[in-house]
């Protein structure tokens, strides 16, 4: 159902009826609203914009929340329809608020031990997530992470936090799986939300800085410049969560990475490089670590490091960096192997070295072989839209052969 040709008028009339004249004064309201609840909220005029539109879209989890707060009503008095699902309980895709829709949850008391053994499958799910094909991983890691959205309020109060602590990271596993290995953000942002619930329940504001890190991810990739300060906000919030979790060093460095990510994105390469510098002047190894910050390492550091320095136009600097990293990886990290041979690819087209391109790139394919990984296709596409002006050689097609053979489209298309 949409709404009448002159928009969304409920929502527009139950603003006003509250003193909202103006869609900048809803944004700030919302907000604090939000803020109110307990967890940071991102909405523009835009966002509103579209909500108030003749076919408005159904709002994230968090924005239900705070519109529901706000107004005191159902969303779906103000305007809203629930989009259908083929299948709501598929388990490959997250489809529904974790607060708001009590269908599948369990209810009755569960024995607290459920919780130990609920921490250890998590674990498990963590260390196979660099390991396992996606396409087998997925599906379980997914129903690993409902699974834990159901029984969470099944068990003490003594004990909820200890498991919602645990959900949490699970929904984050489902979420960097939605985003980095699959390419899915909008399935990536349901499960970033909820394991932000989660790590709220849980009082774990470190948690709660990585998974915002994490969403900044999505906006900074997604090529639309209005969603530039979507991503810069997700970044300044985890770091506010970073500082009431104390500052813990390796978190704080890996969130400067990040920062260097997304600045990269957005086109500013030299506030990327003295975030760079900083993660590297701080960036402790040894450091107290959480377990779930497995994902940080010296050679990520530094692949963080050479994709920064490629878009910066430093070549050479970016070729010796990355060819460290290949040195330092172990043999089971083929994903950010890919990544780098990737980025090594690219160093070589800017220098005009075509052939020596092509075989990176192909080392790159033989690591998503092994084990596909969305984000280093991404980085392969690039550097073969930069090849352009060696259409034709020998290499150049060589590479093509394998870039679009059936293993490769089926993975780029799945």
């Amino acid at each position: 159902m949409t709404a009448p040709g002159d928009g969304n008028v409920r929502l527009r009339a139950a603003r006003e009826s509250i003193g909202l004249g103006s869609q900048p004064a809803f944004v700030k309201a919302l907000g604090a609203t939000a803020e109110k609840l307990g967890y940071p909220l991102t909405v523009t005029t835009r966002t509103v914009s579209r909500w108030e539109s003749a076919s408005p879209p159904w709002p994230h989890a968090h924005h239900i929340k705070a519109l529901e707060e706000l107004f005191g009503r159902p969303l779906t008095e103000l305007g809203f329809t629930p989009r259908k699902t083929s299948n709501p309980d598929t388990p490959v895709k997250a489809r529904r608020p974790l607060r708001l829709n009590t269908a599948r949850r369990i209810h009755h008391d569960l024995p607290d031990s459920v919780i130990d053994d609920y921490i250890e499958m998590t674990a498990c799910y963590r260390r196979l997530y660099g390991i396992l094909p996606v396409n087998q991983l997925q599906p379980a890691a997914n129903n690993h992470s409902q699974l834990g959205l159901d029984i969470l309020d099944a068990v003490s109060p003594t004990a909820h936090a200890a498991l919602a602590d645990s959900v949490a990271e699970a929904c984050l596993i489902s979420g960097r799986i939605a985003l980095f290995d699959r390419g899915d953000p909008e399935d990536a942002h349901a499960q970033f939300i909820w394991a932000l619930e989660c790590a709220q329940e849980a009082t774990n504001d470190a948690l709660g800085a990585a998974i915002l890190a994490h969403m900044a991810f999505g906006p900074a990739i997604s090529e639309d410049p209005a969603r530039a300060e979507e991503a810069r906000d997700q970044v300044r919030a985890a770091r506010a969560f970073a500082k009431r979790a104390e500052d813990p060093i390796v978190l704080n460095a890996w969130i400067d990475a990040v920062d260097a990510e997304v600045e990269t994105r957005l086109g500013d390469t030299a506030r990327a490089l003295q975030l760079i510098r900083r993660a590297e002047e701080s960036y402790d190894p040894s450091a107290p670590t959480p377990d779930w910050l497995d994902w940080f390492s010296p050679a990520q550091l530094d692949g963080f490091k050479g994709n920064a320095l490629l878009a910066a136009g430093h070549s050479h600097e970016a070729r010796l960096t990355l060819e460290r990293v290949l040195a330092d990886l172990p043999p089971t990290a083929h994903k950010l192997r890919a990544i780098t041979y990737a980025d090594l690819g690219a160093a070589a087209a800017v220098l005009k070295e075509p052939e020596k391109a092509c075989y990176l790139l192909v080392c790159a394919l033989d690591e998503l072989a092994l084990t596909w990984y969305s984000t280093a296709m991404a980085r392969v596409k690039a550097v073969r839209s930069q090849l352009r002006q060696w259409e034709g050689t020998p290499a150049v097609r060589s590479l093509d052969e394998r870039l679009y053979d059936w293993t490769s489209t089926i993975n780029a298309l799945t």
